[in-house]
């Protein structure tokens, strides 16, 4: 018994070596192999249980995956699903609209400053935070998301690393699977450069700013329709490239003409845009109502009359930047209201003028494309390229010498019935079509239209109209019946008017009767009598010089567009009475004016 107590007893799951083939125990080198692989076998099994023990320790990792955008839905599907989300959101205590994020710097002073400090492959470790709005998402595998955000113009990569992002894993997960195309995000991060040598910004941390709830065109179809633009500019500067350009440069072309002012001491001013009399031009006006004053009155033309008003006050140099309003017709280069650029200058003539137009538009030309020619498509981005040289000098076309270099009879006396019968005929034998009143003012002009205008490509003065034509200029100095005035034409479109202003009181009465009997006749466009106007010249205009510019028109000259909608950020359109239901805005509509209320008695 004590024999067998001390022998070692065999656990039960001891294995025992097994016998040989020969039914015998195995010999000293194989039972030797079966040992080994049996301790072999033994260490794995104690490996997968250590590894199975450490499993069931760590903390369990976040179920969530990034995804794709859902641009494959329906946009009102899309639309329902993103409100739901902000929904559930805000359910759990989380705004998806904050009041503040503490941005440093904007996108273009961001890549200023860090782009050319940071090497291929690189980050730096200073922490900066931008804001921008996301335009393009790619998931790479679950720890990687690409993000192009981009303001004022500039893009900028966000490469959104699960290893860099502060926040945590679960954080990570939920803010980009929650962010959209077309969403507003602040951005805390180092600055670097991606491998393919893309600067970027590694985010430590990423806020939802203003999430955009509708689907945003696709870079591959784009946003292009043209009604659709106009109607929602906001969405066409959001998406279109070329559309954010041309309204920065219009504002560059604005602030340009300002500088020119400011450096030659004119004085900016404001005058009414509000009148007892439409003048100024030869246009036709609105017309609204003053209700306290009970009173009609027209949108202005121009400014033209108040500004030499100040000019007469003493005030030798002034200048308006400002909407004008004309009750005309909308088409490729006319819109109902536009900015208009006026300056007067006493004691200078339209000879000036000329020079000083040159020295205008030549450097504001240089300063915004760095040259003096611009290319300009005039039958759209895919028709025949054209390049308009804007180096001075300008060339000068007189207008009724060049109307008889082609033809045209001009009679000697210009205020008849005859002369107007004369021009009439031409008129209808070249068909040149002129709308009524058929006035010696209209046909001529029609008759510079069809003739003359569509050969001044590169900048080019019309000068010397005929009185007729000009109720505001002062007559020729050397030429019966003509009168100081240049009109600049570029690409067959007039973009200056400029004329040495008429001073004399007695003369301009009698002009603005002549306009008025005009008006009588039909012509909506003609001038009234203004007799304030006619007061103030009466104490006195020095010499003056007048130019007027429309900022519109030179916009779509140095924007290359087309049509005047391009380069006014919310043109004149036809009312669309289309709702589409579902959606939280619609299209604007007519709507009927309730009449008031009849008096007690009546």
């Amino acid at each position: 018994d004590k024999e067998q107590a001390a022998a070692p007893a065999n656990t039960v799951d001891e294995e025992q070596p097994p016998l040989g083939e020969d039914g015998k125990p195995l010999s000293k080198n194989a039972l030797k192999k079966w040992k080994k692989a049996q301790q072999k076998k033994k260490q794995m099994e104690e490996k997968k249980r250590l590894q199975a023990e450490k499993k069931a320790q760590a903390p369990a990792k976040s179920a969530k995956k990034l995804t794709q955008d859902e641009d494959s839905l329906d946009p009102r599907l899309y639309f329902e699903n993103r409100c739901a989300a902000i929904d559930k959101l805000k359910e759990q205590g989380i705004s998806s609209y904050p009041h503040k994020f503490a941005a440093e710097m904007q996108l273009p002073a961001f890549k200023q400053k860090y782009e050319s400090a940071v090497e291929k492959g690189k980050s730096l470790e200073e922490v900066v935070s931008i804001t921008g709005r996301i335009m393009s998402k790619r998931v790479q595998g679950q720890k990687l998301v690409f993000y192009d955000i981009v303001q004022c113009g500039e893009k900028v990569q966000v490469m959104c690393n699960l290893s860099m992002y502060k926040q945590g894993e679960d954080a990570f997960y939920d803010m980009n699977g929650r962010l959209r195309r077309g969403d507003i995000v602040g951005v805390t991060g180092v600055p670097a450069m991606s491998k393919t040598g893309e600067f970027s910004l590694i985010p430590h941390n990423i806020e939802l700013l203003s999430p955009c709830l509708h689907m945003l065109p696709t870079a591959q179809y784009g946003f292009k329709d043209q009604e659709t633009r106009y109607r929602q500019r906001y969405l066409d500067l959001i998406c279109n490239e070329h559309s954010r350009k041309t309204f920065y440069t219009r504002s560059k072309i604005i602030s340009y003409f300002r500088r020119f002012m400011d450096e030659r001491e004119f004085l900016e001013v404001e005058t009414p845009l509000m009148n007892m009399i439409a003048g100024g031009a030869n246009a036709k006006p609105f017309i609204t109502h003053h209700n306290d004053l009970n009173l009609d009155l027209f949108m202005r033309v121009a400014p033209e009359l108040y500004l030499k008003t100040l000019v007469v006050g003493g005030l030798d140099r002034v200048y308006e930047v400002g909407r004008v309003f004309r009750n005309e017709g909308i088409d490729l280069t006319h819109n109902p209201e536009f900015t208009l650029g006026e300056f007067y200058m006493a004691y200078a003539d339209y000879n000036d003028l000329v020079a000083l137009t040159e020295d205008l538009l030549s450097n504001m030309v240089k300063s915004i494309h760095g040259s003096y020619q611009v290319p300009y498509h005039p039958d759209g981005p895919d028709g025949k390229e054209v390049v308009i040289d804007f180096s001075p000098p300008y060339k000068k076309i007189d207008m009724l010498e060049d109307l008889k270099r082609q033809g045209v009879e001009i009679p000697e006396h210009l205020d008849s019935e005859e002369a107007r019968a004369l021009l009439d005929k031409q008129c209808a034998e070249r068909n040149i079509d002129c709308s009524a009143p058929r006035t010696v003012a209209r046909l001529l002009d029609k008759l510079v239209g069809e003739l003359i205008e569509p050969d001044c490509v590169n900048p080019t003065f019309i000068i010397n109209h005929p009185e007729i034509m000009s109720p505001l200029a002062k007559w020729h100095r050397s030429i019966s019946g003509l009168t100081e005035r240049f009109e600049l034409f570029v690409m067959g479109k007039e973009v200056c008017n400029a004329y040495t202003e008429l001073n004399e009181p007695r003369i301009q009465r009698e002009r603005f009767e002549q306009q008025a009997s005009a008006k009588s006749q039909g012509d909506d466009e003609a001038q009234l009598v203004d007799e304030n106007y006619c007061t103030a010249l009466e104490y006195g205009l020095p010499p003056t010089g007048g130019w007027g510019i429309g900022f519109d028109r030179l916009t779509m000259l140095l924007t290359d567009n087309i049509n005047i909608k391009e380069v006014i950020l919310f043109p004149a359109m036809k009312p669309d009475v289309t709702a589409v239901s579902g959606l939280h805005h619609t299209a604007p509509t007519t709507t009927s004016v309730e009449e008031p209320a009849p008096a007690p008695g009546e």
